[in-house]
């Protein structure tokens, strides 16, 4: 609280809150004292975020937050009020002095996120060192060869992990503790232990001597090593240009280097989810002109800044997330998605789309020529060929109209239907029932579809939407069969059953492998698609987590899915056994030939409307099938 006499009330009386809330909300005027915004708090299509210039108040008519100049940097920065204080002296340029704390653990806390801060700027300054040495000869060579020059290189704060991994750790070692060390993300240890009561002399007395009790095992780190070696570091910077972690690009072709890419691990000061790389530089022009470009990794970024485009930004250690959304959402809500052009980089687009249509950007996607990512289209072709590509982003929607029409055969009814339903989850991301009905027209004349069918099915989504908004969170839309398939796909590896199950017909059953026979089942079938879980499953399909051995939970998830899985393998209260499994496939299958069954409906009646013997000959005699297939389904159940 800013009492008379105190320092926070000195800057309080000092700091101009329409000023410092503009930082990081775009605000309209809207009165004599009054500015306007969408609030950063919560999601909103209309601006409900109000700032009093006179009375230095913030509240939004929507959620409800209100406060003071303090209370908004420390929600928005998550950060405490002593260190909002002094944040926001150092923007109206306020002498600091001594800090002070209201407890002994807020004093700790910001103790330690003031050494973690301290040590990457550390870090930076030694990495920039190393790269100025004669052994980093390569990594200068290959920097230039991705078209950096000195100017980008000192922009960007680029520096050179040396090979041998302690010379970090020497040059830090007088000025933090290894506790501090350890909790950077710098350092990688090895436990080792030490026990006389396993060493082999004692062993051998044992067998004589009588039993004693066991000498404790000393277990204690060995010597820290620098995680990052023979890398290009990228320094990943938080929205005030404060080093906050590292992203390290290999020069090794060794096989036992590690990932291309490797980054900090999640520590006090870094959340990957919650940072976009380049934010800090970014911003005013994101602000300026009002719309953001939106990349993959830190070259691209880099590349596109260096050719002047300086509102780009990118996601940083991970894929593009829900709060990576919502931070860009607080400087413009126009962005131009330009993802790789290849698989990987077109399901990304998707995901990313999904995200931002959620929180209502204007969304247009550059897609640029096969083989060309952001910072190649650059090099080879020039700052002018990107401009123009700029220029010429399409509109999110006819993007995804041209992936359908790519990916489906809309010339057979088979295709039409499948474009559709790739089609439909997008459509119903979309807030606006107004601009829905729109989509559904774009999409019918240019798949040639009947609008009237494809309307319907529209409907049918946007009551699902409305129905899902309004009972629950995301998590409680998903059924008992859809988590026993996600339990059953990450139990990839594990051994399941009993060995001593046996079988009255032939003796020992085969042993139980629940992802293989859930893969077999969705990746034959698609049972999940149109699930909440859609997204979430195919990950799940494509991870490979037998071969790989990685822990599910640490997949790169969208948010939504992060919460799905974790609450899903958290609340594992019943064994996963042939019979759970198969019940919850049969239940899939089910529903998918039960949403088939509604599609034929509409389609046999457009086809009896425009009087198409032959097409609906085709259908009736696929209900038909279908009808049968269902009530064997019935009977098995």
């Amino acid at each position: 609280m800013a009492n008379p006499g105190d320092f926070a009330y000195t800057v309080k009386q000092q700091a101009d809150i329409v000023r410092i809330v503009g930082d990081y909300v775009k605000l309209k005027k809207a009165g004599a004292q009054n500015y306007s915004g969408i609030c950063p708090f919560h999601q909103e299509k209309t601006p409900s975020f109000s700032v009093h210039a006179t009375r230095q108040y913030y509240h939004c008519f929507g959620c409800g937050v209100s406060g003071d100049v303090f209370s908004f940097v420390q929600k928005i920065e998550n950060i405490t009020f002593p260190e909002a204080v002094r944040a926001i002296a150092q923007k109206v340029g306020i002498a600091l002095p001594k800090i002070s704390y209201n407890s002994p653990a807020e004093a700790e806390e910001a103790r330690v996120r003031g050494k973690l801060l301290e040590m990457q700027e550390r870090a930076t300054d030694f990495f920039r060192e190393q790269l100025r040495r004669p052994e980093a000869a390569h990594a200068r060579e290959y920097l230039a060869g991705r078209g950096l020059d000195q100017e980008m290189i000192a922009r960007f704060r680029i520096g050179f992990a040396p090979e041998t991994g302690f010379l970090l750790r020497d040059a830090l070692r007088g000025q933090f503790d290894e506790e501090a060390m350890r909790a950077s993300g710098l350092f990688s240890w090895k436990e080792k232990e030490q026990s006389t009561a396993d060493s082999p002399r004692s062993a051998a007395n044992s067998r004589s001597a009588p039993e004693r009790p066991q000498t404790p095992v000393d277990s204690r780190p060995s010597t820290l090593y620098s995680k990052f070696r023979n890398r290009i570091m990228f320094p990943i910077a938080n929205e005030s240009g404060r080093v906050i972690a590292f992203t390290g690009r290999t020069l090794s072709t060794d096989e036992k280097a590690g990932p291309k890419y490797l980054n900090s691990p999640e520590t006090g000061i870094y959340s990957k989810s919650r940072v976009l790389f380049n934010l800090d530089l970014a911003k005013e022009a994101i602000r300026k002109l009002d719309y953001a470009i939106l990349v993959e990794g830190q070259m691209d970024c880099i590349s596109v800044f260096a050719a002047g485009f300086h509102n780009v930004v990118a996601s940083s250690g991970t894929a593009f997330t829900e709060l990576h959304a919502k931070l860009l959402g607080r400087f413009s809500k126009n962005v131009v998605v330009n993802f790789d052009p290849d698989t990987a980089g077109a399901n990304a687009t998707e995901r990313t789309l999904g995200l931002l249509v959620a929180e209502e950007f204007h969304i247009k996607v550059l897609t640029l020529e096969p083989g060309f990512d952001p910072d190649l289209f650059i090099r080879r072709k020039g700052r002018e060929a990107y401009a123009l590509a700029l220029k010429n982003a399409q509109n999110y929607f006819d993007y995804l109209i041209e992936r359908a029409r790519a990916s489906f055969p809309v010339r057979s009814p088979e295709g039409k239907v499948k474009a559709v339903n790739f089609l439909l989850p997008h459509v119903q991301r979309v807030p606006s029932r107004i601009v829905r009905d729109e989509l559904a027209r774009e999409i019918a004349q240019k798949l040639g579809i009947d609008s009237a069918v494809l309307s319907q099915e529209l409907r049918h989504a946007a009551t699902q939407r409305s129905s899902a908004q309004l009972k629950a969170p995301a998590e409680a839309q998903v059924t008992q069969a859809e988590r026993i398939l996600i339990r059953a796909l990450a139990s990839a590896g594990q051994v399941q059953g009993d060995e001593s199950r046996v079988s009255a017909r032939d003796g020992v059953d085969e042993e139980f492998e629940p992802a293989r026979q859930a893969q077999f089942a969705l990746s034959s079938e698609r049972l999940h698609e149109g699930l909440a879980t859609e997204a979430l499953l195919d990950v799940l399909l494509q991870a490979d987590l037998a071969e790989t051995g990685a822990d599910p939970l640490s997949l790169a998830l969208p948010e939504a899915d992060q919460r799905r899985l974790a609450a899903t393998l958290m609340q594992e209260d019943e064994e996963l056994t042939p019979e759970l499994l198969e019940g919850a496939i049969e239940a899939l299958r089910r529903r998918h030939l039960q949403r088939r069954q509604r599609q034929i409906q509409v389609q046999i009646a457009d086809a009896e409307r425009r009087q198409d013997s032959t097409v609906l000959g085709q259908l009736l005699r696929e209900k038909l099938v279908l009808d049968r297939t269902l009530a064997g389904v019935a009977a098995r159940e």
